[in-house]
């Protein structure tokens, strides 16, 4: 049993109330994916019980002996090869973000406090396109942290830049900082004994949301219990000593970092101060406690000493390898945390404020006022002229359409930006959004896919959210009317509307969202293919390259088979899983 290393309570466990929610897309298929997952529960007591058996078949209670002992035998084997996929009934030590008292005697708390008292109830707001700086930033506020780091993300990499980040809260606990890491299950592969390895430092506790108890091939937990494994917690934070936090659209790996001589992410995070911190704390903590996040001790086998200096020593060793030259450099050359600290990196300040799901929508069980979206649509109200969209993942779905038309229609310019078929990641993904183009273009809707250049093309490291040479954009944003803009990591698909959950910020700043506004006047154009219709309502691409303008007729830079395997997929029912 373990208890909290900075409030010393007593282990509790804590579960999201409310009755089980179903997204309106979902529904139809509750019944057929709620089969393998309820077996598995009553597996997991050692016996499947009559009742269950009579719900799935009804011929349970004949009395043929003969039958009844193939389908007692049935039984004895699932209960076995099932026993397995069942969750440990969670002990959770109760622990909560650093008093604010208290954190304001810490490094950043004395450096912020005088800039936060010539902007009351504003937050400062600091951009950061630059994947570099990006990478920094987190770093380096690891290396500034006093008291506690509350670390929340979807994806972490055992790459360079992810063991790089393992390490640096490693060498943050050792200076005894209380460190909360708090990982999405689906994205940490192969992360398994690095994981236990941190967590058996006293001063790091790693809980993984939504786990999956077959470690590998972890695809076998989508089988046993896909109306669990199907929601993933897509949030991400990185937050110090409750006084500075990171969040946005980048996960942790080399992609998103420009670390890597493949595809890249083109993404972009905010580096918050001021009143809106605590309120990401506060979230990170319901997420902590929630009945969906697992201590790693009761999933993964016990780490030994002897594992966690092999972890320091896998640092150590990227650190002098060529390959991760450039990123060390980076950190060491970075004046990022000297400027905030010394009270001079500039910030934009505006009322901002963090909305995120409620952690019960991992487990389906949230209410309608308690969701993002809900949320989004209650803070940012009507739109009254302009509506710019960056979504990397964009799936408007029949509704969306709908929705974004009659903003058309009131006279309203709608601007979006999404993947081309040629930059995408997820292809099933670019089809739900393909068979709603001409619809959306139709009413009006002007639409730009971002592009990727060849990879003999120089990337562009300063390029920002909007685009650095073989990028793939993974930027969320989105800007209304010149005055606020959100900024997280929710998508404009139903996955991110009815079964991911997602943070983000709200931020009422007329100088940030003008920038999105005039990045679809300048600078996306020339980085993205307009998409267009024919007078016979043909869809066709415009593309700018050195002051020429290009017109395709077909998806550029794309062959037939991939396009007939967009079509295939975008007359299959998977939308809602989109």
């Amino acid at each position: 049993m373990r208890q909290d290393r900075l409030n010393n309570r007593p282990i509790v466990n804590r579960a999201e109330g409310g009755r089980q929610r179903h997204g309106s897309l979902t529904i139809g298929y509750q019944r057929l994916w709620s089969l393998p997952g309820q077996i598995c529960f009553h597996a997991s007591w050692g016996a499947i019980g009559a009742g269950t058996l009579r719900q799935f078949i009804p011929d349970f209670g004949f009395a043929n002996p003969k039958q009844r002992t193939l389908t007692l035998l049935m039984v004895f084997f699932l209960s076995v090869l099932l026993s397995a996929c069942a969750l440990p009934i969670a002990d959770r030590s109760e622990s909560s973000a650093l008093d604010l008292d208290e954190a304001a005697d810490t490094r950043l708390g004395q450096a912020i406090a005088p800039q936060l008292e010539s902007y009351p109830g504003n937050s400062g707001i600091h951009t950061l396109a630059n994947p570099r700086d990006a990478f920094a930033a987190r770093v380096l506020l690891a290396r500034a942290a006093d008291r506690t780091l509350d670390v929340q993300y979807y994806i972490w990499h055992g790459d360079i830049t992810g063991t790089l980040l393992l390490e640096e809260l490693h060498t943050a606990a050792e200076r005894g900082v209380r460190v909360r890491l708090l990982l999405d299950d689906n994205g940490t592969s192969g992360l398994d004994a690095e994981l236990a390895a941190l967590a058996s430092h006293p001063s790091i506790e790693v809980r993984l949301f939504n786990p999956f108890v077959i470690r590998n091939p972890k695809w076998l937990g989508y089988l046993t219990d896909f109306s669990r494994a199907n929601r993933r917690m897509h949030n991400k934070s990185f937050t110090a000593d409750n006084q500075a936090t990171i969040v946005g659209g980048r996960n942790i790996g080399d992609e998103y970092f420009g670390a890597t001589a493949g595809v890249l992410f083109a993404d972009l995070d905010v580096l918050a101060i001021g009143p809106v911190v605590p309120e990401v704390s506060s979230d990170f903590d319901r997420y902590w406690a929630s009945a969906s996040a697992y201590p790693v001790e009761q999933l993964l086998p016990a780490a030994s000493d002897a594992d966690l200096r092999e972890l320091e020593r896998r640092a150590l060793k990227l650190e002098n390898d060529q390959a991760a030259t450039d990123y060390v450099k980076a950190v060491s050359e970075s004046d990022f945390v000297r400027q905030l600290l010394s009270g001079v990196l500039e910030f934009d300040w505006a009322r901002t404020r963090m909305v995120s799901d409620s952690p019960a929508k991992g487990l389906g069980r949230s209410e309608r006022e308690d969701l993002l979206a809900y949320k989004l649509g209650e803070i940012l109200g009507e739109p009254e002229s302009r509506v710019a969209l960056i979504s990397p993942y964009f799936v408007p779905t029949r509704a969306g359409v709908d929705a974004f038309a009659a903003l058309a229609n009131k006279g309203i310019e709608v601007s979006i930006l999404t993947n081309s078929l040629d930059a995408t990641d997820v292809a099933a993904v670019h089809a739900g959004y393909a068979k709603r183009r001409k619809a959306l273009l139709k009413a009006g809707i002007h639409l730009y896919e971002m592009r990727r250049l060849s990879p003999d093309v120089e990337r562009n490291q300063s390029a920002g959210p909007f685009g650095s040479s073989g990028s793939s954009l993974h930027a969320k944003t989105f800007a209304v009317d010149g005055e606020r803009l959100f900024v997280g990591s929710f998508n404009f698909d139903p996955r991110s509307i009815n079964l991911n959950t997602e943070l983000g910020f709200v931020i009422e700043s007329p100088a940030l969202s003008e920038k999105i506004h005039e990045a679809f006047e300048e600078s996306i154009p020339l980085r993205a293919y307009e998409v267009r219709l024919t007078e016979n309502g043909e869809l066709y691409w415009v593309e700018h390259v050195d002051g020429d303008v290009i017109r395709h007729e077909q998806e550029p830079n794309t062959g037939f088979l991939q396009r007939t395997g967009i079509f295939l997929l975008s007359i299959l029912p998977i939308e809602w899983l989109l």
